[in-house]
């Protein structure tokens, strides 16, 4: 990924984890010398004012090329250095990966939903918070992962061998745990198959279907979307 396309990378340090939700800029009031967060504050508080909608209390995911957007928009405000080390921060922070995990779009300096998430960066970053969590706790958290890779590979609409092509290689528990999940997304993607077939062979409304079926109609609309 080039300078210009700043955004979540595939390998980010725990070491940026702690980053709590508040109605102000993430930067510590009192960070100590040569900590990277001090370092880029200034930034981080200029951009959070000129953009409160991107870096204020709720982040979102920034669209590939913000980082000349920026430069392009304020160049007297932010030089290229600096600006490329706060974005990175800001990226790597707890909330943003939140917000890149929960599948949000990508959008632009005026607040403008532009593009999707990539599959393989939704799938980094559930990785990335599961790994900075299951580290502050003795509780297995590998219940709750499997979960959320469920939601990710299902929401990314891409078939098994399409979606693997686009991750990095995975240490083997976390490979055998995609796996499992993914072959739980394929036979329910099956049944639904299967039930729109018999759904569009049958002549039958929802209503009619869903009442031989003995289940209800929202059941039936709601899987006959996921085709």
């Amino acid at each position: 990924m080039t300078e210009t396309q700043i955004d979540t990378p595939s390998s980010m340090p725990d070491s940026l984890a702690a980053v709590a939700p508040s109605a102000t800029p993430v930067v510590p009031p009192a960070a100590k010398p040569g900590n990277r967060f001090a370092a880029v504050a200034p930034v981080l508080e200029k951009l959070f004012e000129l953009y409160p909608h991107l870096f204020g209390q709720r982040f979102l995911p920034l669209k590939l090329g913000v980082f000349q957007d920026l430069l392009a928009a304020h160049p007297e405000e932010f030089s290229r250095d600096k600006l490329k080390s706060a974005l990175g921060v800001h990226t790597r922070s707890t909330r943003y990966l939140q917000s890149v995990a929960a599948g949000h779009k990508r959008h632009d300096l005026q607040g403008n939903a532009v593009d999707d998430v990539a599959p393989e960066h939704v799938f980094l970053s559930v990785l990335e918070l599961f790994q900075r969590r299951q580290a502050r706790t003795p509780d297995d958290l590998r219940p709750k992962l499997r979960a959320q890779l469920q939601s990710a590979y299902q929401a990314a609409g891409l078939s098994r061998q399409d979606y693997l092509s686009r991750l990095p290689t995975l240490a083997e528990d976390i490979a055998a745990l995609l796996d499992d999940a993914m072959a739980e997304v394929d036979q329910l993607r099956a049944r639904h198959v299967a039930l729109s077939k018999a759904y569009h062979a049958s002549g039958k409304t929802v209503d009619e279907f869903a009442e031989a079926l003995g289940k209800s109609p929202a059941e039936i609309k709601a899987a006959l979307q996921q085709i």
